[in-house]
């Protein structure tokens, strides 16, 4: 049986009865852009140029491959790659009938483009490219159809994603053509249907359309990881349901639009793998999120779900009878920041809580307080990724997201920081478009909230200039420089501009400042530019004084008055430790595997209570606790949780060493002295243990 066959043929072949293409639905909407479709007339009319007169005796000229599924017999062909050829040389030849005035040459360029039906054969017209369902009565309407182009260059309605690129590639080709004489347009389209080569590569076998579909991607063809993966799963799903999922798919795609799309698969990994990514997008979907073993509850309970809290959280539309408003106000400024990483975090709540309005809006002011306060600590990507990971850990084990050892909580030296950064020279320390952000939260709040910001351009400035002239009155204000220095950058001395700055305006005289350059058409712009109207001087007093009131006002807002310095937190610990010396209970948390484990320090043992979790499987080197750990799960003391994800201690397990207790737990030798720690702190039972006296009873002294 003939499995797979190859060959060269002319457009006048592929634009025949010999071919009907359809596009499937698991292929992704039509994406090519103005800058492909312009590069595609561009080529041709370069190569027709250097043509001979006989069109006959030029050389082919070859538009690639296209994969269909198609059997010897039949023309029916499933386009597997090469959509986006077929579907612009389509409209390309839409357009030259557009703009050719001889009718029998527009019924000849009609006849590629589809076969008419016939009243008195009884037949149906047949189109030579039927596009996927939800653009294929437009396509047909505004590109096959003889007097389609001219609407759809007309046309001024919003369209969908795909269907805009064609009109957009529909109006590139009209400019084009429309520069080229008559003849010219003959000699085009014939060299595009009698010179005009494709390979087609054909597989009679349906099925295999999602296995090529895959390969294709290896071998470097255009297409991107949502494509695969819709590929796969939805490969996956019994025939008779493709379709209908398909349309699920395709929908969420639409409504997001393909950027935003592909961004959200990125967002759910990050919700499973709860850890920096090392390797590919797909590579790491395939392996922490395995949509493939389920792909309808994948469909049903994962994408649609986070592709519905996605949309209001990028786009901060949260709806809801209570607290709406206040819940998107916090989403805007999210938005606002320059790092993403509270957006998974952010969608396992909402898929979860979004019929809880008042949990929905705890949520997001506690979310806007610890992002704001990474951004104005510099927080890495990797405590970034580490932090929301073990958030998105504790949303799904359903955690108390209000306890102060919740991750979505400000510790006292993570608030005494963010102070910290505030009350510093903000200017020197921080981005440009970090300090804009930082001070867009700080006018709206001093503006009760009544501010909006749709300025283009939003930029910080000093008011005392860096480098005041010689003799200005700047000087006679603050003559001393160690003053100036330790005043210029902080916020009392910063305001926002909604314009570029200018290096010139900057050392203007106050007055002139005032009403020439933080004005812009007498207006001023932001709350805190409008407050220094009000000054006729600018005295190191007055920055103080100004300095203090906007640190209050983010102190007040952002929580911080609970902050501790670390000297502040010594003290407190040992305090703790004074408390904690008999019969203390310690906790051993995973973010990375989802792991929760408790543990009494008895003096003679170190005790795993009962409902603690461990890790499935040994994963460390071998080791004297893996027999250990075997031993447990023999007798029943360990046992598989009921959805297979982890271990349970079914009860109370006395190990003699700290260590011993957490590599059972971990499934790896691992120092219990510094993973252990004192419940409700973060002081570790090393720490504990050395606070101790030096003759009281503790299982961890045998490790030292």
């Amino acid at each position: 049986m003939q499995t797979l066959t190859a060959k060269e043929q002319p457009l006048s072949n592929i634009f025949s009865d010999e071919y009907v293409f359809t596009i499937p639905g698991y292929q992704r909407p039509y994406a090519w852009g103005t800058e492909q479709a312009q590069e595609l007339l561009d080529d041709l009319l370069g190569a027709l140029a250097s043509a001979p007169a006989q069109l006959t005796e030029a050389a082919p000229y070859f538009l690639g491959s296209i994969v269909l599924i198609k059997s010897v017999a039949v023309s029916d062909a499933t386009v597997v790659d090469g959509q986006q050829r077929l579907t612009t040389l389509t409209l390309l030849l839409s357009a030259i009938r557009a703009a050719v005035t001889d009718p029998s040459m527009q019924a000849d360029i009609t006849s590629c483009i589809y076969e008419k039906g016939s009243l008195v054969k009884g037949t149906q017209a047949r189109y030579r490219l039927s596009l996927r369902e939800r653009d294929r009565e437009f396509f047909r309407q505004f590109v096959q159809h003889e007097d389609g182009f001219t609407k759809l260059t007309a046309l001024t309605r919003s369209l969908p994603d795909a269907q805009g690129r064609i009109r957009a590639n529909a109006l590139a080709f009209q400019e084009r053509l429309g520069t080229l004489p008559q003849t010219e347009l003959l000699r085009l389209v014939q060299f595009v249907i009698t010179r005009c080569y494709l390979v087609t590569v054909a597989t009679p076998d349906l099925d295999s359309a999602y296995r090529i579909f895959g390969v294709l991607n290896s071998r470097g063809l255009d297409l991107s990881a949502t494509d695969i993966l819709k590929a796969e799963i939805i490969g996956n799903i019994a025939p008779e349901l493709r379709d209908a999922y398909t349309k699920k798919w395709e929908d969420a795609e639409e409504d997001l639009g393909r950027e935003a799309f592909g961004e959200l698969f990125s967002h759910i990994r990050m919700v499973y793998r709860k850890a920096k990514p090392k390797g590919s997008l797909l590579k790491e979907f395939k392996e922490h999120v395995t949509p493939s073993a389920k792909p309808q509850a994948f469909v049903d309970r994962t994408l649609i779900p986070m592709a519905e809290a996605f949309s209001a959280i990028t786009g901060a539309d949260y709806a809801s009878q209570k607290h709406a408003e206040a819940v998107n106000e916090q989403l805007r400024w999210l938005n606002r920041l320059e790092f993403k990483d509270w957006v998974p975090p952010a969608l396992a709540f909402v898929v979860r809580q979004n019929q809880h309005p008042e949990a929905m809006l705890s949520f997001f002011l506690g979310m806007e307080r610890l992002a704001y306060s990474m951004l104005a600590r510099k927080s890495g990507v990797n405590d970034r990724l580490e932090r929301f990971s073990a958030l998105t850990a504790a949303i799904e084990k359903g955690q108390d997201l209000a306890a102060p050892t919740s991750p979505l909580q400000l510790t006292p030296l993570e608030q005494h920081e963010t102070f910290t950064a505030l009350n510093g020279p903000l200017y020197e320390t921080h981005s440009s478009r970090a300090i804009a952000t930082l001070m867009q939260r700080l006018d709206h709040l001093m503006a009760d909230g009544s501010a909006s910001y749709q300025h283009d351009i939003v930029s910080v400035e000093h008011i005392m200039p860096q480098q005041p002239a010689p003799n200005s009155q700047w000087l006679s204000w603050v003559p001393d420089p160690q003053t100036h220095q330790r005043w210029l950058h902080r916020l009392g001395n910063l305001t926002l501009l909604s314009r570029k700055k200018n290096s010139a305006a900057s050392n203007y005289e106050f007055e002139k400042k005032k009403s020439a350059y933080f004005t812009k058409g007498g207006i001023c712009a932001f709350a805190m530019t409008t407050e220094i109207m009000q000054y006729s001087e600018w005295s190191e007093e007055i920055m103080a004084q100004r300095h203090t009131r906007m640190l209050q006002t983010l102190e007040a807002h952002w929580q911080l008055q609970d902050r501790m310095s670390r000297a502040d937190l010594a003290e407190t610990l040992l305090l703790e430790l004074e408390q904690a010396r008999d019969d203390p209970l310690f906790e051993l948390e995973s973010a990375k595997h989802g792991l929760n484990a408790t543990a009494r320090e008895t003096g003679s043992a170190f005790m795993v209570m009962a409902g603690s979790q461990a890790k499935l499987h040994w994963n460390g080197q071998p080791h004297g606790y893996q027999q250990l750990r075997d031993d447990l799960l023999a007798t029943g003391a360990l046992s598989p949780s009921n959805d297979g994800t982890h271990l349970i201690f079914a009860s109370d397990v006395e190990f003699n060493s700290p260590s011993a207790a957490s590599a059972t737990v971990l499934g790896r030798p691992d120092n219990g002295r510094t993973s252990w720690r004192l419940a409700g702190t973060s002081i570790t039972y090393a720490a504990w243990q050395n606070n101790l006296p030096e003759g009281q009873l503790a299982s961890g002294r045998i490790e030292r």
